[in-house]
């Protein structure tokens, strides 16, 4: 867990331009790098659950019972780890929109043809005084975007029962 550490400490939009600027500019970068700036998260996240539900008694007695290791991780631990990391997903997903998009309005996201928000916003910024609806439409967009996403986030916490920090 000391490399999942050492990437914890690093920003991860921070991250996210760093492998952006070494790899070239694309959507395929971009996500490339979202994936390689949010996984210590995750790995944290489940390493913490697995800790917990190690322990609990379910687990003994299915060990008790003469489960293999491979039976107790798949039927028993599996699924308890399941539940808090789609929430985390989905309450992630909003940053990670937002993260995208600054990529693409500092250039660093899809090129052009490929249309992206942020690269709507950034072609907008010149014309904001006389053409404000290029920026701000696309800004909008953002905003529900994550906007939804919390929101389904929330809902699926509330529906699973999962304690999010």
């Amino acid at each position: 867990m000391r490399v999942t550490d050492i990437f914890l400490a690093i920003p991860p939009t921070l991250l996210a331009m760093a492998v952006v600027a070494a790899t070239g500019a694309s959507l395929f970068n971009v996500m490339v790098a979202i994936a390689f700036s949010w996984w210590s998260w995750y790995a944290r996240l489940v390493q913490g659950e697995v800790l917990s539900i190690k322990e609990d008694e379910f687990i003994e007695s299915s060990r008790a019972l003469g489960s293999g290791w491979m039976r107790t991780t798949f039927k028993e631990i599996l699924p308890n780890v399941v539940s808090p990391i789609t929430v985390k997903a989905t309450l992630d997903m909003g940053f990670v929109i937002l993260v995208g998009a600054g990529l693409s309005f500092l250039g660093l996201g899809a090129q052009p043809p490929t249309p992206t928000w942020g690269a709507m916003i950034a072609q907008g910024r010149n014309y904001v005084t006389s053409f404000w609806w290029i920026a701000v439409f696309p800004g909008l967009a953002i905003s529900f975007a994550v906007l939804g996403f919390n929101f389904i986030g929330d809902g699926l916490r509330d529906v699973l029962d999962v304690e999010v920090d």
